[in-house]
């Protein structure tokens, strides 16, 4: 029975060391820029190790549309190409698919591909009153300071200093 708990024991203890190698990074050549993208994907074990034997994949979404792009190998170990196409203009998220044992997804920011849709601009007609409020308060800020400093120096200049 002690034999068995050890066992049991050694088995629950090594378990997760087992496991400890199920994780990569992924490192990007470039970010989208345009409707085309050529992107190397650099496929690291512990964010060291090339990997060469993965199958990564680019993920691009937008709304309700998903394409998947496989990277293929480029003979560098651990870098893959792969060339994106995006269907239209517009915000589109990207992933990667690093395509080691965990088939962990890296996220990054959206971008915006094509011309953007221009902003919608209102004139709010409040440019000129504002600048006069500027101009109103920096006058009433150097009458302020005019009144503190002017009775200061007359009564300095009464009051003669000894030398």
């Amino acid at each position: 029975m002690r034999r068995v708990l050890l066992a049991v024991g050694l088995l629950l203890v090594f378990a997760p060391a087992a496991h400890a190698g199920g994780w990569a990074t992924v490192g990007l050549s470039s970010t989208p820029s345009g409707k085309t993208w050529v992107v190397d994907l650099t496929v690291l074990q512990h964010g060291v190790t090339p990997l060469t034997d993965v199958k990564p994949a680019v993920v691009i979404l937008s709304g309700d549309k998903r394409e998947v792009f496989a990277a293929k190998p480029t003979g560098k170990p651990g870098v893959y190409r792969a060339t994106v196409v995006f269907p239209a203009s517009g915000r589109w998220e990207y992933q990667v698919d690093d395509g080691f044992i965990s088939q962990q997804l890296h996220t990054y920011p959206p971008v915006q591909i094509g011309d953007a849709p221009a902003p919608v601009t209102t004139p709010s007609g409040d440019d000129g009153p504002n600048l006069l409020w500027l101009i109103g308060g920096l006058a009433l800020l150097l009458a302020a300071a005019a009144l503190l400093i002017v009775p200061r120096l007359r009564t300095r200049s009464q009051h003669p200093q000894a030398a």
